[in-house]
């Protein structure tokens, strides 16, 4: 059976369906709540940055996108069973989950202090973990739902010259407890995926620095970095029903890098 160039368009298409964002404000969180809102959805933007998160709003408004900010820190679940129960108060449903915000501390494994250890593992696991817990609740009683978690090559390979054993760490485990979720929730109707990125160009990694061009650029085999622009439709594939059949797999959007 062949789809019509209508049909397949509408395989992408989120009218009607509402969105959160979490880490939603900046960087590839504001690129992933954009493309979501241009493909109809309504998009619903977390995030501790109150300036931020208005201007994300406004930015998305612009367009045309239905859109709010809910001020949270997702790392305490109390907080996002709050944005859960308000996302439902003023839009009846909640329909996508995509699990972005994150955090790294680069330092060689025998420098890193609990301390750092504990945050990153904080932002980057726990609360994966408990975002996904309380809004899987909620799906899995609907028999509807997409959690797209936002993984990394670094839960793939070890980066260089910048040592990250933390960040390493909990984005392998993203992975895994992505495929976990999913093997336990499909029956319900829940898909559950992960997009692992490669170096991609926001304020939060310098792509740009001569210092990493060797491992970083030259070392992949498209000797690139990528955009926000190319990878935010990669969330879409896995939040729509273009991916209906899809579930428990990691997306890597690498450029090649971890094909060596």
């Amino acid at each position: 059976m062949s789809l019509s160039p209508a049909d397949a368009q509408s395989a992408f298409d989120l009218t009607g369906r509402v969105a959160v964002v979490t880490g939603g404000s900046r960087g590839l969180g504001k690129g992933f709540a954009d493309v979501l809102g241009r493909a109809g959805a309504t998009v619903v933007i977390v995030g501790r940055d109150e300036d931020a998160g208005s201007q994300a709003v406004h930015s998305l408004a612009e367009n045309d996108v239905t859109a709010s900010f809910q001020h949270a820190d997702v790392t305490r679940p109390a907080d996002v069973r709050r944005v859960l129960e308000d996302t439902l108060r003023l839009f009846g449903r909640v329909d996508i989950l995509i699990n972005n915000a994150g955090a790294c501390v680069h330092a060689p494994a025998l420098d890193v202090t609990p301390e750092d250890w504990r945050h990153v593992m904080d932002v980057n696991l726990d609360a994966v973990w408990s975002c996904s817990q309380i809004f899987g609740r909620h799906f899995v009683e609907s028999t509807a739902g997409v959690i797209v978690n936002i993984g990394s090559m670094s839960g793939i390979i070890v980066n260089r010259p910048q040592w990250q054993p933390a960040y390493n760490a909990s984005k392998a485990a993203v992975h895994h407890l992505t495929k976990s979720l999913a093997a336990e929730w499909a029956p319900y109707g829940v898909r559950v995926n992960a997009l692992a990125p490669g170096y991609i160009n926001t304020d939060m990694s310098p792509v740009d620095d001569p210092a990493f061009q060797q491992h970083w650029i030259d070392d992949a085999p498209m000797r690139r970095y990528g955009t926000v622009e190319e990878l935010a439709p990669a969330v879409l594939f896995l939040a729509s029903d273009a991916s209906s059949f899809i579930t428990g797999s990691v997306l890597v959007a690498d450029g090649g890098y971890t094909a060596f």
